[in-house]
């Protein structure tokens, strides 16, 4: 179900933006930094226009590859005396299938490219996740992950930097098409 900003809540004076104001304006939280960095990726490959689902076992597909986002911060929104350690989950998934409410048989990673979304800012007075020159964005195939992390559940960025170079908002189509050819 779709839904308008300016959708009526029945019965209320409210619309879906005040809901949406009211409980997803931290985009500092783990879940919607992830949903967030998401919906980046998403932007720069052109591919908002797709329904998001949730759980699913890749995030984006774009000129026909499956796409996971994954993404991380030093900063959290709970705001610790010290940074996060900034690690990526890249661990083998069993795919759920909605159709017939299973799930596949074998976990693996589901995607064809991982996006890796660092929001890099290390500053609690200047952090802002909607300004992209704080975001780095690492670009990997999967088949670099299984050869070089093949039962890894998480990879950390001094791995990650072994594999693949940060790139910026506007690279990311860049590093993506370079990688779907």
């Amino acid at each position: 179900m779709m839904l308008e900003a300016e959708t009526k809540i029945a019965g209320t004076e409210k619309t879906m933006l005040d809901f949406w104001k009211w409980g997803f304006s931290n985009i500092l939280t783990n879940n919607l930094r992830g949903i967030f960095a998401e919906y980046i990726v998403g932007s720069a490959l052109g591919v908002v226009n797709q329904s998001r689902i949730e759980w699913d076992a890749f995030d984006l597909v774009y000129k026909g590859k499956k796409i996971e986002v994954k993404s991380s911060a030093y900063i959290q929104s709970w705001h610790t005396d010290r940074f996060s350690k900034v690690r990526f989950d890249i661990g083998e998934k069993k795919e759920y299938y909605y159709e017939t409410y299973t799930y596949s048989d074998e976990p693996k990673r589901h995607a064809d490219l991982y996006v890796f979304c660092l929001l890099k800012e290390k500053d609690v007075k200047l952090i802002n996740p909607i300004d992209m020159t704080q975001w780095e964005f690492y670009v990997v195939l999967t088949k670099e992950l299984d050869q070089h992390f093949p039962k890894q559940k998480s990879i950390s960025l001094s791995s990650l930097n072994k594999t693949t170079q940060p790139s910026n908002y506007e690279q990311i189509k860049i590093m993506v098409d370079e990688l779907c050819i």
